[in-house]
């Protein structure tokens, strides 16, 4: 049993400090006219915010387990091929490629789209796209995916490769096939090595989801933008987006830490 000393050392008081930030930014919000109307203002692009990252988390897991199967394969040209991509990808900063997806690849894409489509387009059965058909918001979904895939790619392929090659080695003895070692051996046991990191980067993606507000996609940090332009209340609106991203980085943070605690037990 932990002495009263080593409770005190170990009380959380960074959390009891947010914690009471927390109280008084929601007594401004209910109590303030002001803040209230910011708060209902900011609401919609909470919803956006989470949509983007949910969607752009998910996607990026598959692309970068996939990634991660690639580099782990053996094969050296599915090997090459993976560490091509996700040392290309890690080199480019997130807003350089939200921008270069939005405004080159997307443009690129539609073009290739009116050029395969061009016979029925001709025909009149299709009309010819434009980039305006390709939404901002899933522009910004799609260079998230790839960015955070590459990331991703390097968690999975440390949790595949922290599992001891002795027990593939012994299921693979007693007649296990590829498929199952990797089902019945190494997915079970690298889950729970890459599940707290993967926790991690999703708070991650939250915050650079704020990047997205540059192409115009209607988050927390765009409306906050707008809304304080065009009332000058910078001071109010920016405390109520750093209120926001706080609430949802530091719930998911505290549910990450109370998952890693399950986990080694």
């Amino acid at each position: 049993m932990a002495s009263p000393r080593r409770r005190l050392a170990d009380f959380p008081y960074w959390l009891l400090a947010i914690a009471l930030l927390g109280v008084l930014a929601l007594w401004a919000i209910v109590s303030n006219g002001d803040y209230s109307h910011i708060f209902r203002a900011l609401s919609d692009g909470v919803v956006t915010t989470l949509w983007v990252t949910i969607i752009a988390f998910i996607l990026a897991s598959v692309l970068g387990l996939g990634i991660a199967l690639m580099r782990t394969s053996g094969q050296p040209v599915l090997v090459q091929i993976a560490t091509f991509y996700t040392e290309f990808v890690r080199g480019i900063p997130i807003l350089v490629f939200l921008f270069y997806v939005a405004f080159v690849g997307a443009p690129a894409t539609i073009a290739a789209a009116n050029w395969l489509t061009g016979p029925l387009q001709s025909l009149g059965w299709m009309p010819a796209l434009t980039v305006r058909n390709f939404d901002l918001t899933w522009r910004a979904v799609i260079a998230l995916t790839i960015c955070y895939s590459s990331f991703l790619s390097e968690i999975f392929r440390a949790g595949i490769e922290a599992v001891a090659n002795d027990q593939i080695e012994a299921a693979r003895a007693f007649g296990f096939s590829r498929s199952q070692v990797t089902r019945r051996i190494v997915a079970p046991q690298a889950f729970r090595i890459v599940l707290p990191p993967l926790g991690n980067d999703f708070v991650s993606m939250i915050k650079d989801s704020a990047l997205v507000s540059s192409l115009g996609v209607q988050d927390i940090t765009q409306l906050g933008k707008v809304y304080s332009a065009a009332t000058f209340r910078f001071f109010e609106t920016y405390n109520v987006v750093a209120f926001l991203y706080l609430t949802m980085t530091i719930s998911l943070s505290l549910g990450v830490r109370w998952l890693e605690r399950r986990l080694r037990r």
